[in-house]
């Protein structure tokens, strides 16, 4: 029986055979239909998939005519950074990297932020970022993200000014727990419509909130709120990316246009961040590492076409390290990579990764 190389989610080199991998692809596309509550790949979309699995050349691409807009959240850090894994270390300042992103390696679009990519540790430095921006932006002719993440954490003991959630729970202490929750979401709101409107004024082309929901529904929220407003009151393009393909509740009656927020998966995120006035939406699905690439690709196809049919706006899904079918790994191998991104344009009706 024919043997394929294929690798499973922790990156590992295995081999399957064609029924092993067409199980997998079926129970990837059939996990995402029962969690999500979608419609399953088709047959003809699983048959697509198996032909991409069972390519035997390492690399394989996009028919000419499906290529996307590729957009990325801390990119140019890989060049500046070197912790141990994916980053190179050259020592380069923020515009030499971007730039480099841009005419070296012909990015469509590239971010800035900063190593600490929050809006809390943005706002009392944001002058110092909005001057380096500036630069950057005068210096490029593709789009530049301005790229953090909320990140509702933040705000809580012993960083930030609101009691912790996750110490008051396990107390019994829960209506003090909900109270610090909305009082935080209430401030965070406050910090992401302040740096939105500070990058705004130095003509950023667009406002990249990145890792949504790592804290739950109030992160989530505060994000949406933000983005409404922004959207109403910024010439900036706007972008939401997730953290996770579920939002967690950690309050669990945050709504946002009468809608419940904590359980939503990609295809209900979709409907709430276009409603919010997005015009990118980054679904995240998480990797699973016992299961095959197939199986996981197969899943995140199937989250990400069913975002694509509940949307008015393009669907970006996040294709990396642990995410989008992509192994858990600090530097993705790229025969991965590469089945993921052409499943997720050509199947999953991306528009964008």
């Amino acid at each position: 029986m024919e043997k394929h190389l294929t690798r499973m989610g922790d990156g590992k080199l295995v081999e399957m055979s064609s029924d092993e991998l067409r199980h997998d692809l079926e129970g990837g596309s059939e996990d995402a239909a029962d969690k999500g509550k979608i419609e399953p790949l088709s047959r003809s979309e699983i048959d697509s998939l198996f032909d991409i699995f069972t390519d035997s050349n390492k690399h394989v691409s996009v028919a000419h005519g499906n290529e996307v807009v590729l957009t990325d959240d801390v990119g140019h850090f890989r060049l500046i950074q070197d912790n141990g894994g994916c980053g190179i270390g050259i020592p380069l300042n923020h515009m030499a990297a971007v730039m480099l992103h841009e005419r070296g390696y012909g990015m469509d679009t590239t971010p800035y932020t900063a190593v600490d990519a929050t809006f809390k540790s943005f706002k009392p430095i944001m002058p110092y970022f909005q001057q380096e921006m500036e630069i950057i932006i005068k210096n490029t002719i593709i789009p530049i993200y301005f790229c953090a993440m909320p990140n509702l954490s933040a705000y809580y003991y012993p960083d930030g000014p609101f009691p912790n959630p996750s110490d008051l729970l396990p107390a019994g202490k829960v209506k003090e727990a909900l109270e610090a929750q909305e009082k935080a979401v209430e401030h965070l709101t406050k910090d992401l419509i302040f740096c939105g409107e500070k990058i705004d004024q130095i003509g950023c082309d667009s406002f990249n909130f990145d890792t949504v929901g790592s804290a739950g529904d109030g992160d989530f929220l505060a994000t949406l709120r933000a983005v409404e407003h922004l959207k109403k009151n910024t010439n900036m393009g706007i972008v939401v990316g997730m953290a996770s393909e579920f939002v967690l509740g950690m309050h669990g009656g945050f709504e946002y246009r009468g809608e419940r927020l904590a359980g939503m998966y990609p295809n209900e995120q979709a409907k709430m961040v276009e409603s919010a006035g997005a015009d990118i939406f980054g679904p995240v699905i998480n990797t699973n590492t016992r299961k095959s690439v197939a199986w996981n690709v197969a899943r995140t196809t199937a989250f990400s076409k069913s975002c694509s049919e509940a949307a008015n706006i393009p669907i970006h899904p996040n294709v990396g390290m642990g995410v989008g079918g992509v192994p858990m790994c600090e530097t993705p191998p790229a025969d991965a990579v590469t089945r993921a991104s052409k499943s997720l344009v050509e199947i999953g009706k991306a528009d964008g990764l």
